[in-house]
């Protein structure tokens, strides 16, 4: 039943919002001028700077570590991370076609830097100490750096034979010998300096080269002769070492810090011309054209586009920076929707993907979250056993319930009246609370679950819900009476459960990979699904009419299912991370899924006709 992803039609993914900000130097302006390239998990998207329309690259198997660009702009080259002691691929695709131009498997663990020769006749990368170009083209690897491993690399601007290598302590020269198949390396002289350096610039003629490092220094190499010929700034160093260079037309270079910090320094004696402060250490820099414009990604999932001139930021791209936990569309409403993860909820508008309302909580961590049906507020669960809501247009706090349960919120649903919350906790709980003008009342606690309340959902008339739990229990609840109506049993740890519209059957999911249906009326089972072939099923929902539902779990795949028929239709393939909710919008137009890497993505809906 789970179905074979490979023969069922794929859905069609629409955008994505996300950037791992944790890959050095992953975010890249093409040649053209045109497009940024960045990755995201697995994929490496192409973003268009005239109307934001994103193109993504599938192929890889895991996360992607490293991304360059060839200096034509034919090739796009990528490396990805594997699982110790086997090879991790290296891709290089073609620009224009979009596609794959060639795939190389010369690894283990991970690839952890990639440049392209001048002229794009080759490609050097490098896994754990080893540039691999020499097992590439000279047939045995070569024995990079003795003393750590190495941690980037870069070819010089004019020459396909001289590239350089750096890390732990070392930073070499490569020489290509290609008619004799052989690679000549030469150690620079750096006396008394030893430094972990983490990135390498090379200016337009190739006279010298920089080298940024874990202490917060700039170490300027002659090229040709192999020494150091200065180190600097030397009195107040980049906090938390330099991430990240991009040397200007101008001779002045751009510099990235771990602080957050984004300095223009003198190329002479680094010494600081400009500087702006941005959110999360900055670890890549995008020189657009001529140096008109330039681009800065961090840590923080955001990425900032700069004038040459003014040197002020510009936010262009925002994203979670960890595990989102929850997704909710507005009652009745597809044009909204929020999510929520450590630190904030925000708010985004569906079809452009820009972040409206960013609603900030510092280390807490919002685990789930809804809209009141009248849209006048957001309810949200969290961490720290607090109920919060706010407003949704503006993200002021209406309202906080303290010690609301005493192992964190977990499972948060309103009813359709707006004057009542349903709450479940980590303790198992399940409690009812009543919302007055400025304040609340516990209406009543219910106390059959013996492990963490998952999900809660209200049936439109107010007088009953479910609550599903890690206990093995879905519980069905008089809301009148506060006493158990039904309950399922089954051996997994519920993750979710719906009800069918009509609302005489609802749908689970959990840890045993398994889709239950189960009559409302007395809780006996309908039928059972295949619903992964490997991990949990974390997130389900049925779209308006119900004839479809959408899952998305551990197994990283969204899949779009009949709900009659018990078969997948479509099948959604773009996470890199487990999907941990799904929900389809109101207009059934798209679905928005996401994951435990930070991602958001937005499918289109393959059954828009059944609306």
């Amino acid at each position: 039943m789970a179905g074979d992803a490979q023969d069922i039609p794929r859905l069609e993914l629409e955008a994505v919002i996300g950037f791992n900000g944790h890959v050095f130097s992953g975010l890249r302006v093409h040649p053209d001028r045109e497009h940024i390239i960045y990755p995201l998990g697995c994929t490496v998207i192409l973003k268009s700077l005239k109307d934001g329309k994103q193109e993504f690259l599938h192929g890889h198997t895991n996360n992607v570590s490293c991304v360059t660009v060839s200096k034509s702009g034919r090739y796009i080259a990528s490396g990805q991370v594997t699982f110790m002691g086997f090879k991790a691929d290296l891709i290089i695709w073609d620009y224009e076609k979009r596609a794959i131009h060639a795939r190389f498997q010369l690894h283990k663990a991970k690839v952890e830097g990639l440049a392209f020769s001048p002229r794009d006749k080759s490609v050097s990368d490098l896994t754990y100490g080893q540039p691999c170009l020499a097992e590439a083209i000279c047939g045995s690897p070569a024995s990079a750096h003795s003393a750590g491993h190495c941690l980037t690399i870069e070819y010089s601007n004019h020459s396909d034979d001289i590239f350089i290598s750096a890390g732990n302590g070392t930073v070499r020269v490569w020489e290509l010998d290609l008619p004799n198949r052989k690679i000549r390396p030469t150690e620079c002289q750096t006396g008394q300096l030893k430094r972990i350096v983490k990135c390498i610039e090379i200016p337009g003629d190739d006279s010298v080269f920089y080298c940024g490092t874990t202490s917060g220094d700039i170490m300027k190499v002659n090229l040709k002769t192999c020494l150091l010929s200065s180190c600097g700034p030397i009195k107040q160093k980049f906090s938390k070492g330099v991430n990240t260079m991009r040397v200007l037309k101008s001779g002045d270079v751009l510099v990235g810090s771990g602080d957050g910090m984004f300095t223009l320094c003198s190329g002479s004696n680094f010494k600081t011309i400009k500087k702006v402060q941005l959110e999360g250490g900055v670890t890549s820099i995008a020189v657009r054209g001529e140096g008109h414009q330039f681009f800065a990604g961090t840590e923080a999932a955001q990425i900032y586009r700069f004038g040459c001139t003014d040197f002020k930021e510009e936010l262009i791209s925002t994203s979670h920076n960890s595990a989102v936990k929850d997704v909710a569309f507005p009652f009745g409403s597809s044009e909204l929707f929020a999510t929520c993860s450590k630190d904030d909820i925000r708010v985004w508008h569906a079809e452009t993907c820009k972040e409206l309302l960013r609603i900030s909580v510092p280390n807490m961590t919002c685990n789930a979250l809804d809209f009141m049906t009248d849209g006048r507020s957001i309810i949200s669960a969290w961490n720290d056993g607090k109920i919060r809501v706010f407003g949704p247009e503006t993200g002021r706090a209406l309202l906080v319930i303290h010690s609301a349960h005493s192992m964190g919120v977990t499972a948060i649903a309103g009813t359709r009246s707006c004057t009542r919350i349903v709450s479940g906790g980590g303790e198992g709980q399940v409690r009812v609370w009543e919302l007055l003008q400025g304040y609340y009342r516990l209406v009543e606690t219910m106390k059959e679950h013996k492990a963490t309340v998952t999900c809660i959902k209200i049936k439109s008339n107010d007088k009953e819900c479910v609550t599903a739990s890690s206990d093995g229990a879905c519980i069905i609840w008089d809301l009148v009476r506060f006493v158990r109506n039904q309950m399922v049993l089954a051996n997994t740890l519920f993750r979710s459960v719906c009800y069918h519209p009509e609302e005489y059957q609802i749908i689970t999911s959990g840890t045993d990979r398994k889709i239950g249906y189960w009559e409302v009326y007395d809780g006996s089972a309908i039928r059972e699904l295949e619903g992964s072939l490997s991990g949990a099923i974390n997130g389900m929902h049925i779209s308006q009419d119900g004839q479809h539902f959408v899952t998305g779990g551990d197994e990283k795949l969204v899949k779009v299912w009949d709900y009659s028929e018990g078969v997948v239709t479509h099948v959604g393939l773009g996470h890199s991370g487990s999907v941990t909710s799904v929900k389809i919008c109101y207009n059934n137009r798209s679905i928005v899924s996401i994951s435990a890497d930070g991602a958001v993505l937005r499918w289109r809906y393959p059954h828009p006709s059944s609306s």
